[in-house]
Order: structure tokens, then sequence, then C-alpha cells
């Protein structure tokens, strides 16, 4: 039966896949919609879902001797930008609401990985083989980010 609104089609038929469906994957049909709605309504509904997800994220970051997000640090390869973006980069699981402090320290030539990080036992890092900055020389590295929970995807 078709149901109208205004000159426009409204979808009649909404049904769940339960064959594909789980606890984390869900696949919905919707029908029918006017030409065109269908990546209207799915765009939407996309945003809705990042917007309402849980997780965690480095939230602030300190570097030793560093005034702003664009400077160099004399004997690392990657500047301060880049290494913020490898910070980002971080998946990072959090064992409850409080925020906790991770620290990185290095003195001497080499790369600088996820695993090199020292965090509390709250904290967990997925993505240990993650690179977040390379020496070049033997130079004094010291970063401090914080970890927080929080709703939404930017």
């Amino acid at each position: 039966m078709r149901v109208t609104w205004r000159g426009l089609e409204l979808p009649t038929c909404v049904e769940r896949d339960t064959i594909v469906s789980s606890d984390k994957y869900g696949r919905f049909f919707i029908e029918p919609f006017e030409r065109g709605f269908g990546t209207t309504i799915g765009n939407s509904l996309r945003r809705i879902l990042l917007s309402s997800l849980e997780g965690s994220a480095v939230t602030s970051i300190k570097l030793t001797g560093v005034s702003h997000e664009f400077s160099s640090i004399k004997g690392v390869m990657e500047d301060v930008t880049d290494i913020v973006l490898n910070v980002k980069s971080l998946v990072i699981r959090l064992q409850g609401q409080e925020p906790k402090t991770m620290t990185v320290s290095a003195n001497k030539a080499g790369v600088i990985t996820a695993a090199d990080i020292v965090a509390d036992p709250a904290i967990e890092v997925i993505n240990n083989d993650m690179v977040l900055a390379t020496l070049t020389e033997k130079v004094k590295f010291e970063m401090e980010m914080v970890v927080e929970n929080g709703r939404g995807y930017v």
C-alpha cells in the first residue's frame, strides 16, 4: 500500500535483517523512498549514529620544551604537528570515567612507538606498533598525554 504526503511517497516498510545482525552490526531495510531520498536519509542516520558513539581518545598533549604546535624539536625527525597527528591515530580503551595520564620518555636515537607509552592500568593502547616519533640523535624527549572518554566522532 502506497502512502503519500504532499506528493511524496513515504516509507511503509522497516525491517531488520536478522540473518546478519549481531551485537556490533545491523542491517535494516526501509522502503520505498522517493528518488534521491535514500542517500539523504542514509547519510543523516550515519551522522546520528556516529555522534552517539562512545570511546576514548587523547584530549591533550604536553611536549617538554615545546611552546606551540607549529614548532620543531631538535633531534626529532617529525615536527610537532606530525607528532600530534600520530597521537590522534592511537586506538585507546579507557576503563572508567575519570581522565588518566600517559607518558613517553626517551633519550636515545631510534623510533618511539605506542609500546613505549607508560600508562595507568586503566588504559589499554590497542595499536602498540603505531610510530609516534623518530629521534635522529640522543636528545631528551618527554610527552604527557591525557586520555578521556567521550561521545561523538569529529
